[in-house]
């Protein structure tokens, strides 16, 4: 299936990257415990997000709905862009044109 977007790559996956800094626990998902994680440099730590935000990106192509910690990440071809829902409320909108 594949992601569709128009804007520039980089710019998707920056945006992505500033998202998914705010979701709780996203070092699960990076099979890290908690104590690594904090044993991290705020840019490894972000590094490690922006490697995060590039696997989810393509994990999204063939799975719309994914979960990160305590999020659910959805891709909206419709509407091409990625939501990033936490339990009810909106989050963040990433747009892919």
């Amino acid at each position: 299936m594949g992601i569709k977007f128009g804007r520039e790559y980089s710019d998707i996956i920056d945006d992505f990257t500033e998202a998914l800094q705010s979701v709780e626990r996203c070092h699960e998902f990076l099979e890290m415990s908690a104590e690594e994680w904090g044993g991290l440099e705020a840019e490894e730590q972000c590094e490690c997000i922006k490697t995060l935000a590039d696997d989810l990106f393509y994990g999204l192509g063939t799975e719309s709905h994914m979960s990160i910690g305590g999020c659910t990440v959805t891709y909206d071809a419709k509407r091409h862009l990625i939501r990033i829902d936490h339990s009810d409320a909106l989050t963040r909108v990433i747009h892919l044109v």
